[in-house]
């Protein structure tokens, strides 16, 4: 009868121990898809920065070429 109880008592111990297991795996598993997530949104957030980065530094180069660029020598109604 003894072990009868101890053995009931056991099954009982072990499903709550099954149960209170399963909210932390799921939160875990909320942990671990939030960390993937900002993980992909930074990889864009940089993506898009480098990009923007390369897009300013292009135009820039371009404004600093037309500045540079010298007016021709001759006047206007002889050039061809």
């Amino acid at each position: 009868m003894r072990k009868l109880v101890i053995s009931r008592a056991e099954e009982q111990f072990v499903a709550t121990q099954k149960k209170d297991k399963q909210p932390l795996k799921e939160k875990e598993k909320a942990r671990q898809e939030m960390a993937e997530r900002v993980a992909r949104l930074r990889a864009l957030r940089l993506a898009k920065e480098a990009a923007d980065k390369g897009a300013a530094a292009a135009a820039a180069a371009e404004k600093a070429a037309a500045k540079n660029k010298k007016p021709s020598p001759l006047p206007q109604s002889h050039r061809r």
